[in-house]
C-alpha cells in the first residue's frame, strides 16, 4: 500500500511539473534596446546597405514607435537567409515575408500586392491587362522561374516562347529584374511578368519607355496576389502582438512609403483586385501601450 501511495504521489508530482512547464512563458529573446532587422544588403526596392529600400523605411517607422535605433544583420535573401539570421538569433525581425510561410511566425500583413505585365511603349501591347489577351499569343515573354506569374502564363498558353529569369540569386553580383527590363527595351523579349513591387521600381529606374500594368483582371483562383507580412521567430508571440499593434497604428505611414516607391498596393480583400491610391487611416482601436520597449511574455 505504501509503495502504491508513493508511486501515485510521484506521478502526481511529475504531472504538476509538466503543467507548470506548459504555463511558463517562453523565453523572450528579442533585443529590446535595438530593432535588430534581418535584411538583404543588395535587394532594391526592398533593402540595401545604404538603407535606400522601402523595407528600410518601414523599419524606421517601427523603430520610431519603439524609440530604439535600427541595427541590421545583412545576408542575401537566398538559400539559408532565415537560418543564418533570424534562427541564429542575430536579429529579431524580417520586414517583408510572404504570409503563410511557416518558416517564420507571420505578423498581420503590411500590404497586399500582385504580379504585373511590363511592356515597351509603342509595342502594341500597352492595352493588354490580362495574360489572356490575344495580343500576347506568340510573343516572347520573360518569366521569373518558379513564380506564380509563370503558372499563370502556362495557363494561358504562353510558355512556348518563354525566357526564364532566376528568382533566387545573390543580387550583389547579378540582378535578373534589371536584366528583364533591359531585354524588354532591346526587343530580346516582348514583355515580362514580374512581382509588382519589383517591376514598378526597376521599370522606373531603367527607362520611361517601360509600361507597368498590374494584372487586376485575373481570376482570384489564379493566386497572383499575396499579402506580405513581417516575420519573427516561431515562439516570439509577444513580439508579434507588439508589432501587430504598431502596424495598425502606423499603416498609413507604411502605405505612404509603399506608394512613393510605386508599389501596386491592393485593398485587403481577397475578393477584390482594387488598387489603393491614398494611405489608409490608422486603426483607432489599436492600443498605444505596446510602443514601450518592453513587452510581457505570452
Amino acid at each position: 500500500m505504501k509503495k502504491l501511495l508513493a508511486s501515485t504521489l510521484a506521478a502526481f508530482a511529475c504531472m504538476t511539473v509538466a503543467a507548470q512547464a506548459l504555463d511558463t512563458p517562453k523565453a523572450d529573446l528579442v533585443n529590446r534596446k535595438q530593432l535588430r532587422v534581418c535584411a538583404d544588403p543588395a535587394d532594391l526596392p526592398f533593402s540595401n546597405e545604404k538603407e535606400e529600400g522601402f523595407e528600410n523605411k518601414i523599419a524606421n517607422v517601427i523603430a520610431d514607435e519603439l524609440k530604439v535605433p535600427v541595427v541590421y544583420t545583412w545576408f542575401p535573401k537566398a538559400t539559408g537567409f532565415i537560418r543564418r539570421t533570424l534562427f541564429a538569433k542575430r536579429c529579431d525581425l524580417v520586414i517583408g515575408w510572404g504570409q503563410g510561410d511557416d518558416m517564420v511566425l507571420n505578423t498581420n500583413a503590411i500590404y497586399r500586392s500582385t504580379s504585373v505585365l511590363i511592356v515597351k511603349k509603342g509595342s502594341g501591347l500597352e492595352g493588354a491587362d490580362t495574360l489572356a489577351d490575344s495580343k500576347l499569343q506568340g510573343k516572347k515573354i520573360g518569366i521569373v522561374q518558379g513564380s506564380p506569374g509563370g503558372t499563370l502564363a502556362a495557363k494561358h498558353g504562353l510558355m512556348a516562347n518563354v525566357h526564364g529569369y532566376r528568382m533566387m540569386t545573390d543580387r550583389r553580383f547579378e540582378n535578373p529584374s534589371v536584366d528583364m527590363m533591359k531585354d524588354i527595351l532591346s526587343g530580346e523579349i516582348d514583355a515580362g511578368v514580374q512581382w509588382g513591387p519589383i517591376a514598378a521600381y526597376w521599370a522606373k529606374q531603367t527607362s520611361d519607355e517601360l509600361v507597368v500594368i498590374p494584372l487586376l483582371k485575373e481570376s482570384v483562383t489564379d493566386k497572383i496576389a499575396f499579402r506580405i507580412t513581417m516575420g519573427v521567430r516561431n515562439g516570439d508571440d509577444a513580439w508579434k502582438r507588439q508589432l501587430n499593434e504598431i502596424i495598425a497604428r502606423r499603416q498609413g505611414d507604411i502605405d505612404k512609403i509603399l506608394l512613393e516607391y510605386g508599389v501596386p498596393v491592393l485593398v485587403d480583400d481577397d475578393t477584390k483586385a482594387t488598387l489603393i491610391t491614398e494611405p489608409r487611416k490608422p486603426d483607432p482601436s489599436s492600443s498605444s501601450s505596446t510602443a514601450s520597449p518592453t513587452a510581457k511574455a505570452p
